[in-house]
């Protein structure tokens, strides 16, 4: 998620390299996006339980097939000029990533999990620097507020289509997430399990 600009702690425009030298030695994470790094905001506990239920369920398989998953910390590089972002989690199949140390460069899979305060940048503009990096195949969005899950897949004529979670599936009352990619389905209840939503939240206490 992109805070507001931490104008007090950041000079107002850097290149890339001096991006990156600052901000190994800051104690919290920036994106970076245009020459402008900008501070992350805290997530809400959902947002979190929901990036590690997806994570616990992807471990196991990815690992099994050579590839790797991070959740949070892990950088994701568009290009080598940027933009630099911190999804909430990422897979990636590359030999090239699997020796990667400090960026992600070749992701296969980005997942974003939404809040009030991204969630149009997340739909919009980032969705469409994600779309720049060749490897990627698949992006998740998963709505914290309420069960529902975004997946756009890119079909082998480099078109985005798009599938929503749980409308856009036959059996509605048992969905199952596909992630053709990965060879990976698992049902929306595992990755919602133990998350207080805040939206049923209010609604229950109206």
């Amino acid at each position: 998620m992109i805070a507001e600009l931490q104008w007090a702690d950041l000079p107002r425009s850097m290149t890339v390299a001096e991006y990156l030298a600052w901000e190994a030695a800051q104690p919290t994470k920036h994106e970076y996006l245009n020459g402008v790094a900008y501070g992350m905001a805290g997530g809400t506990l959902a947002h979190n339980d929901l990036a590690l239920n997806l994570y616990s369920l992807l471990r196991s398989r990815v690992r099994d097939r050579g590839c790797r998953v991070n959740v949070a910390d892990a950088k994701v590089r568009v290009s080598a000029a940027g933009p630099y972002f911190y999804p909430d989690l990422v897979v990636s199949c590359d030999d090239r990533d699997l020796r990667a140390i400090d960026v992600i460069s070749y992701p296969q899979l980005i997942v974003e999990v939404l809040s009030p305060s991204t969630a149009a940048f997340d739909r919009g503009d980032k969705f469409r620097y994600y779309r720049r990096i060749p490897t990627l195949t698949e992006y998740l969005l998963i709505d914290a507020e309420k069960v529902g899950i975004d997946r756009y897949a890119k079909t082998s004529g480099g078109k985005w289509e798009l599938t929503t979670y749980p409308d856009d599936v036959a059996d509605q009352d048992s969905p199952y997430l596909v992630l053709s990619g990965l060879d990976f389905a698992c049902p929306l209840a595992l990755i919602y399990d133990g998350v207080n939503l805040a939206r049923e939240k209010n609604e229950n206490a109206g």
